[in-house]
């Protein structure tokens, strides 16, 4: 496949990655002037030089700019690795291109390497295509699965109309611009060109045509309303449009065409009007507008810590095609319509994914103001520091010393669960004066987050790679997507700044710019880069602005748009911003994480919890989805089925910052109760999460809960002591009072039958007083955590600083890759719920090969492992049955016997071409075991993540890079050895095809 390039000049590469010259460490920033200083001159050869060093020294981290060998990049078209600017024009903003946004997929060229995916704007949804843009406003939900089993809720692109011009053709489709909401799309066939912007909110769509004129073309035939000179009115599938040419231009309507000459002007511009209102009246009043094209977009946030406020505003750059008028025409989410300030919508509302829109009309902005209720870095130990419970949780955290990370892994993903639990064991040890426990915490994390943070010569894992032409730093060993298709380093990297954010309170000098700061602050800005100034990575990049939320697939290559799962792990990550920010004196860094975690958190409760009961189809029957997408929602996980960890993954890891899941003590219980139901009892997996949610409605059920059954296995990222004192006190305290905010970030208030209690954590060396908005005061020691009201305590040692040890020099030895199923992976689609067809049931039958042997391997149909391709074909892969990672389950066997040859030393490799068609959800998954002699003794398994499918007819391919989840045993010399192949599906309700013949292939590293 030949891809279609812009040669034009590219602009130049940002700089790589260094201390930023605008980054400031508050009380700390004198003496960091030297350290800086140096810092700078260690990196003149590296940004000085033109960029042609290999690694990048931040104070005394590092990162890599050659690759790993092995290591996977973001691929585009076809499947092939692309510059990302290919599909952008030269025009375009130089810079970090952004990823991870509804619009991803109009440069990220997954699938359609012409146009994109579907562009769920809301509150209408686009597809570009080479003769031009379709335009679809869905009304009507699509609803699959059960009340009480796995569900999702839809509004599926409908084309009512095609907007272009006569004969486009457009080779391919290019971003020529994009602003915080909006993107401008770019065809162009050598003898027409056309632009359009569209955007989340916007009614409008805004054309500029060159070379011919406009025409728009209904997937049926329109019912016209108005035909009025400039302005034509027409209804399709129901739904009314207006289209608004330039003055003394007409509309013709042929059928299902309509077209106008723009009088030679070359601009239009399309509105959808909400439905139920008068549209004759509306079309009038949209028209005053409708030549203020909306060119650019930017949101701006101010934390008032005093009032305990985030105040955002959206403002909209327009230009006047003709007119002098400046305004628009805007459609507001839930989210920001419940904290609107000083402006008053219209009715009607737009139906959308999300729930009702509200419009406000001649606005040039808006603004909304929400409450932040404040975290904390733990909750204080008012119930657990005395008596049998301090018996309890104190032996909890002794069992924990030995290995306070847990089941560690060695990607970034379970590397950083390692480094959450660790940081909720000290703080939890530092509270109750358990020193020990505490510093063994603190070296653990030490020595992985110094391990991560430095590449060093030769070093090829647990590293982090800056690739200047994507503007993203990627961490190795990868997982989930997070290399090839930049999903989820929200999710990963948070997890790394929480750690690292315990560690400054206890060892400050670690945190320094000119020891580790300088690399956790490219963790922060790689996965939301605080400042616009910043050119080396996208401004926001996981966050979409207007959404109010992470998305967690880097490219977006649904139908169903762009998805998130875990919207916890998200919080988790603006709550290590906040930590980070007030541990470091950073209040850039911590103003991000508040205006992240309030707008989020507030987004949370309406489209993950829908706490109103007013955004969810009615007859979706669920009060929670386990992900949200482009177009809809889904009780569903990428990974399992089971209630618990559909509704837990929205709740997990449990923090101090996690504590917005109390704001609605009620549904709290309803969440619970539901799971419950759709259960069939209590919870069996995952109970400490669902508990300790749970605690957040009723600490005192919950508590009982915990002490009826408290040998139940711990999530990964959890631990016994943890969750105990999670509970415990939360069963002291009550449920969280988000009616009183304080002036200080790191403070929270809980009620509990009337009476509050007031906790506040200051990790400062200096005393501090709390003033909270019912003019309560709290006067907290230097690192301690504080509380008042019904409860009076004291507690911490957080500003220790060098009695914490050093420990040993950080260790390079992998840890055991964990064995249990992730819950983030992201580049799939929800579990499908309909019947899958029954699966082959033919027995394998082994194939027997001599000498030599042949290291490429094909699947072949009947179960053979041929050293010779077969005739195309496939065969079914069964639909799996609940989770199935990491167990074989209905597989289809591929066996090779009589296999001599001699180990090279090298690793299997694998390439499956692999198809799940329109089903949503699927993860199919391969284990390749070794019997080097034959005598039915298997010496090494090799089992592998497995691959999340797309809803996208086409084979997609499954390869050795999407990592090993696990292997036992050694490699040697095959003599007259087996090797047996397994393929099944792990996670999804429909079968998945796999190629055989000469389709799929296992290389062994084996020579002859």
């Amino acid at each position: 496949m030949t891809l279609l390039r812009d040669f034009s000049p590219d602009p130049v590469p940002p700089a790589p990655p260094g201390p930023s010259p605008a980054r400031r460490r508050g009380l700390r920033a004198t003496a960091l002037v030297a350290a800086s200083v140096l810092a700078a001159g260690l990196l003149g050869a590296v940004v000085g030089g033109g960029g042609t060093a290999t690694a990048g020294a931040v104070g005394a981290g590092s990162y890599t700019e050659t690759r790993p060998p092995g290591t996977l990049l973001p691929k585009g078209c076809g499947a092939i690795s692309t510059d990302p600017r290919t599909f952008v024009t030269a025009d375009a903003p130089s810079g970090a291109i952004p990823t991870n946004d509804w619009w991803s997929s109009l440069i990220w060229k997954r699938n359609n390497c012409a146009g994109s995916e579907i562009l769920h704007a809301h509150p209408l949804a686009f597809k570009a295509e080479n003769n031009g843009l379709g335009l679809s406003y869905t009304t009507t939900p699509a609803i699959s699965g059960t009340a009480t089993g796995v569900g999702e809720f839809h509004y599926p692109y409908g084309e009512d109309v095609r907007v272009g011009m006569p004969g486009l053709s457009a080779p391919v489709v290019k971003a020529a611009g994009w602003s915080d909401w909006t993107v401008t799309a770019d065809w162009s066939d050598g003898s027409r060109t056309m632009r359009a912007t569209i955007g989340h909110g916007l009614p409008f769509s805004y054309y500029t045509v060159s070379g011919g004129t406009a025409q728009l073309t209904a997937t049926a035939t329109p019912t016209v309303w108005r035909n009025s000179g400039a302005t034509i009115g027409f209804t399709v599938n129901g739904h009314d449009y207006v289209a608004y040419a330039p003055a003394g231009a007409t509309w013709t309507v042929n059928g299902a065409g309509i077209s106008s000459t723009l009088a030679g002007k070359g601009y239009f511009s399309v509105a959808v009007l909400p439905g139920g209102g008068d549209r004759a009246a509306l079309a009038d009043t949209y028209a005053r507008y409708a030549h203020a094209h909306v060119t650019g977009t930017r949101m701006s946030y101010a934390y008032d810590p005093s009032a305990g406020t985030v105040r955002t505003t959206y403002a909209f750059t327009t230009t006047p095609r003709e007119g002098s008028e400046t305004k628009t025409v805007v459609a507001l989410y839930p989210h920001q319509w419940r904290s609107l300030t000083g402006a008053t919508p219209i009715t009607p509302t737009y139906v959308s994914a999300r729930g009702a829109m509200r419009v406000l009309t001649g606005v040039p902005s808006f603004t909304t103001s929400m409450r932040f209720t404040g975290v904390l870095p733990e909750v204080p130990a008012v119930g657990d520091s005395s008596g049998a419970d301090l018996s309890t949780v104190t032996g909890y955290l002794n069992a924990e010393q030995g290995n306070p990370e847990g089941v560690s892994g060695t990607d970034t993903y379970w590397a950083g669960k390692g480094l959450g639990r660790a940081a909720r064991i000290a703080e939890i040890a530092d509270q109750l004066g358990q020193t020990s426990v505490r510093d063994a915490a603190l070296t653990a994390m030490r020595n992985r987050l110094t391990n991560w943070l430095t590449a060093g010569s030769g070093e090829t894992g647990q590293l982090f790679y800056y690739d200047r032409n994507w503007g993203t730093l990627i961490g190795y060993p990868a997982s989930y997507g997070s290399d090839e298709d930049l999903n989820d380093h929200h999710f990963h990297y948070g997890y790394f700044i929480a750690a690292a954010a315990t560690l400054a309170k206890f060892d400050p000098g670690w945190a320094d710019d000119s020891r580790y700061g300088g690399m956790v602050d490219l963790l922060i800005r790689d996965a939301n880069n605080y400042d616009r100034a910043d050119s080396r990575f996208p401004y926001l990049r996981d966050f979409d602005i207007y959404a109010g939320h992470d998305w967690a697939s880097g490219l977006a290559p649904f139908f169903a748009g762009n998805n998130q799962e875990s919207s916890s792990e998200g919080m988790n990550f603006a709550n290590a911003l906040i930590q980070w920010g007030q541990a470091t004196g950073d209040t850039a860094v911590r103003d991000a994480g508040v205006y992240l975690w309030t707008t989020q958190s507030a987004a949370i409760s309406e489209y993950w919890f829908d706490v109103y009961d007013q955004n969810f189809p009615a007859a979706f029957g669920h009060k929670t989805v386990g992900m949200v997408w482009g177009d809809g929602g889904a009780y569903a996980t990428w990974f399992s089925a089971a209630p618990e960890m559909i509704q837990g993954i929205n709740m997990l890891p449990i923090t101090g910052g996690h504590l917005y899941l109390g704001d609605f003590p009620e549904y709290v219980k309803a969440n619970y109760a539901e799971l419950v139901t759709n259960k069939g009892g209590p919870p069996t997996v995952w109970q400490d999460i669902i508990w300790e949610f749970l605690a957040l409605g009723d600490g005192e059920q919950a508590l009982r809960n915990f002490r009826a059954n408290s040998g139940f296995t711990s999530e990964e990222g959890e631990s016994k002591a943890h969750t105990f004192h999670w509970i415990r006190n939360l069963a002291a305290l009550g449920t969280v009072d988000t009616t009183v905010t304080a002036n200080h970030p790191l403070a929270k208030v809980f009620v509990k039958n009337g009476v509050r209690t007031y906790v506040a954590s200051n990790i400062t060396a200096r005393p501090l007083t709390v003033t909270f908005s019912n003019g309560t005061t709290l006067a907290v020691p230097a690192g301690k955590t504080a509380t008042s009201g019904a409860y009076t305590w004291s507690g911490g040692n957080a500003t220790g600083g060098g009695t914490v040890p050093t420990g040993p020099p950080p260790t390079t030895t992998p840890t055991p890759t964990p064995t249990t199923a992730s819950p983030t992976p992201t580049t799939a689609s929800p579990t499908p719920t309909t019947a899958s067809p029954t699966p082959t049931s033919a027995s394998p039958s082994p194939t027997s090969t001599g000498s030599p042997l042949t290291p490429v391997r094909y699947l072949r149909s009947g179960g053979g492992l041929d050293g010779t391709a077969g005739t195309a074909g496939t065969v079914n892969v069964a639909a799996a049955t609940g989770n199935s990672d990491g167990t074989p389950t209905n597989p289809q066997v591929f066996t090779a016997t009589g296999l001599t040859g001699t180990y090279t030393g090298g690793a299997t490799t694998f390439d499956l071409a692999v198809d799940a068609g329109i089903a949503v959800g699927n993860g199919v998954q391969i284990r390749v075991s070794y019997d080097l002699t034959g005598d039915g003794s298997v010496e090494r398994v090799e089992t592998y993540r497995y691959f999340a499918t797309d809803p996208i007819p086409g084979a997609e391919r499954y390869r050795q890079s999407q990592g090993l989840l696990s292997s036992t045993g050694t490699l040697g010399d095959l003599s007259g050895g087996t090797v047996r192949v397994e393929v099944w599906n792990a996670i999804g309700g429909a079968p998945t095809i796999l190629g055989v013949g000469n389709a799929s292939t296992v290389t062994l590293p084996y020579g002859s």
